[in-house]
């Protein structure tokens, strides 16, 4: 087990629950439909990849230098694309303009796609699991 990682993913998880009940239940009346919606996108792929975190974390298969890469992917996806996507969801409620970091938003896909990938192609590649 890598306690780091599951702490990690656990802290994220927290976060996200948290972040939805806020869009739920504090942002719903402020937000406009379609910026709850892309509030929402954020807090899913958070959840999403807080629970990777956590399964990568208690895996006793894969080595300290996959965790480690998986654990950089995800994090960096999380806090690019979802924290992006929440500062750009909320921009309307703040008296600063966000959209110029919504080149940040893909970088953070890129990063969940290339662990996601990684993921694979270590899952493929290793002797047994």
């Amino acid at each position: 087990m890598h306690k780091n990682t599951v702490i990690l993913g656990v802290i994220f998880a927290i976060l996200a629950v948290v972040l939805g009940a806020f869009g739920a239940h504090g942002l719903k009346s402020i937000l406009s439909t379609e910026a709850l919606a892309t509030f929402e996108v954020g807090v899913r792929y958070q959840m999403y990849h807080a629970l990777a975190l956590i399964v990568v974390g208690l895996s006793g298969k894969l080595t300290g230098k996959i965790v480690y890469t998986l654990t950089t992917f995800f994090t960096l996806g999380i806090l690019l694309f979802s924290g992006s996507i929440y500062l750009l969801s909320l921009q309307d409620i703040f008296t600063v303009n966000f959209s110029g970091i919504g080149f940040i938003t893909p970088l953070g896909g890129t990063c969940f796609i290339l662990g996601w990938c990684y993921f694979l192609w270590k899952i493929i590649t290793l002797k047994s699991i």
